[in-house]
C-alpha cells in the first residue's frame, strides 16, 4: 500500500473527536470514509478481498459509524444542518461501498456479488444500517427544526419538495431496513437493527406519510410472523404500535 496512504489511515485512526462538537465528529466520520474508500480501491486493484475485522479497516469503520460520539452530542438544533447531512453522505456511501464490492451500485449490478457480500459482511452490514438508522432520525429531527422556524417566504417550493421527497423515503427506509432481516440474518445482527427501529419509532411515525404508514403497517405484520426471534418480534411489533397509533391521531 503506498506509503500516502498508510500515513492518511494513520492521521484519521489517530484524531481525537469532540463529541460535544456536531460538526467535528461528522468531519472525523467523513475523513474515515475517504481513507476507508481507498483502502477499498487498493483491495479492489490488488484482487483480494476487503477484511473489516482487522486494521485499517476495522478502525475506519468504527469511526464512520460512531454511536458512542452520536450518543453524547447535544439535542439536534435547526444549525446542524450542514454538518449532519454531510454525515450522512458519508454514511450512506460507505455502506453502499461494504455491500457493492466487485460491482457496479446501479440497476445493473451482479446479484451473485451482492448475495456473496451480504453473507459475508453481514456484521458490517447491521452495524452499517443500525447506526444509518439512528444518524438518519437525527438528521429527520434537524430537518424538521429547521423548517419550523423558517418565515412562511422562507420555506420557498424547492425546501417544501425537498421535506416530502423525505417523508416519502421513509417509508422505503424502514422497508429496505426490514427486507434482510426477514430474509434470515442472524438473531443478533437482526435485534440491532430492530432496537435502533424501535428507539427512533417516534421520529419515524412523523415522518412516514399516512398511505405509505398504512402501507407499511400491513408489512411490518407479515414481518412478525416470518421471525422467529422474540425480541426481534417484540421490536417490529412496538414499533408498528407506534406507526398505528400515529395514524390514529392523523384521522
Amino acid at each position: 500500500m503506498p506509503i500516502l496512504r498508510c500515513l492518511l489511515f494513520l492521521v484519521v485512526l489517530s484524531t481525537p473527536a469532540l463529541a460535544q462538537d456536531g460538526s467535528r465528529v461528522a468531519a472525523r466520520g467523513e475523513d474515515a470514509a475517504r481513507a476507508l474508500r481507498l483502502y477499498l480501491d487498493e483491495v479492489a486493484k490488488s484482487g483480494q478481498r476487503p477484511d473489516y475485522t482487522k486494521p485499517p479497516a476495522a478502525g475506519l469503520i468504527r469511526q464512520v459509524f460512531d454511536p458512542e460520539q452520536l450518543t453524547a452530542l447535544p439535542p439536534p438544533g435547526a444549525g446542524d444542518m450542514a454538518w449532519v447531512l454531510d454525515w450522512v453522505d458519508a454514511v450512506k456511501e460507505t455502506n453502499k461501498r461494504i455491500m457493492f464490492f466487485g460491482t457496479k451500485f446501479g440497476p445493473d449490478f451482479d446479484r451473485t456479488v451482492l448475495g456473496q457480500n451480504l453473507k459475508e459482511y453481514e456484521d458490517q452490514y447491521a452495524v452499517g444500517m443500525t447506526f444509518e438508522l439512528r444518524l438518519l432520525a437525527r438528521e429527520v429531527t434537524t430537518v424538521f427544526l429547521f423548517m419550523e422556524q423558517l418565515t412562511p417566504e422562507q420555506r420557498t417550493p424547492i425546501r417544501e419538495a425537498g421535506l416530502q421527497k423525505m417523508r416519502a423515503g421513509g417509508a422505503e427506509m424502514i422497508e429496505n431496513e426490514i427486507c434482510p432481516v426477514v430474509a434470515g440474518m442472524t438473531p443478533a445482527n437482526a435485534r440491532l437493527i430492530t432496537g435502533a427501529m424501535r428507539d427512533t419509532r417516534d421520529v419515524w411515525a412523523r415522518l412516514i406519510l399516512p398511505d405509505d404508514r398504512s402501507r407499511l403497517i400491513a408489512a411490518l405484520a407479515r414481518a412478525r410472523h416470518l421471525v422467529n426471534d422474540d425480541e426481534v418480534r417484540d421490536n417490529v411489533a412496538v414499533f408498528a404500535d407506534r406507526l398505528s397509533a400515529e395514524q390514529g391521531n392523523a384521522k
